[in-house]
């Protein structure tokens, strides 16, 4: 196994993780909801826990979360763990899905509006609540789905360099799922130090 291949096998795309089709209209909004909740500053399984708390109650969809209101949402987020930010989040998700049915109608609709990247990366950071990092976890896994082409992020360059990866080589689904990887691998390995136990120890330049 090479490389990227390695690096594939071990780190998945995090929609993939949470059984989310972002091939289908509906599955992109699953991951828009998802992309929100791992945009805070809280870890990475307390967001993916609260996202399936969402997929248990059946509230994933831009109407069911309008209609399920403030209070049910901030049941289902200290359900899933994210109290630190129930209540903020409750008020910024209505605020968000309110903005987006009452100025596009839908999320496919935003995208179709959009000229380029640039010009959906705008619309989507007017949303209140939405910025460059939860528009960049959105966006970098839809990447041959829409025809986008956001840049990719800094702290996964700066893997692709410890592992000598060329993401020039790269475009589309495969660009999505090798920075993906990076991002994870970082994460859970390079942040935390954990050389002897990283999976791509023997490719890695900067091994501590």
């Amino acid at each position: 196994m090479d490389k990227i291949e390695l690096l594939l096998a071990n780190f998945p795309l995090y929609s993939e993780d949470l059984r989310i089709d972002v091939t289908e209209p509906s599955g992109r909004f699953k991951w828009f909801l998802a992309s929100i909740l791992f945009g805070a500053r809280i870890s990475e399984k307390i967001a993916a826990n609260t996202y399936k708390t969402f997929e248990r109650y059946g509230i994933n969809s831009q109407e069911n979360i309008i209609a399920a209101g403030w209070d049910e949402l901030v049941k289902i987020l200290d359900e899933g763990g994210y109290a630190r930010y129930d209540f903020s989040t409750a008020t910024k998700l209505l605020d968000i899905m309110g903005t987006l049915k009452d100025k596009y109608g839908s999320l496919e609709n935003l995208y179709s509006q959009s000229s380029d990247t640039k010009d959906l990366e705008r619309r989507l950071q007017e949303f209140k609540g939405i910025g460059a990092v939860t528009t960049q976890i959105f966006l970098r896994e839809l990447r041959g789905v829409w025809h986008i082409s956001p840049k990719v992020s800094s702290n996964a360059k700066s893997i692709a360099e410890n592992l000598d990866v060329n993401l020039h080589e790269f475009e589309g689904e495969q660009l999505s799922r090798v920075e993906t990887a990076l991002v994870k691998l970082s994460i859970k390995y390079c942040k935390r130090k954990k050389c002897v136990e990283c999976p791509m120890l023997d490719f890695c330049g900067q091994v501590v």
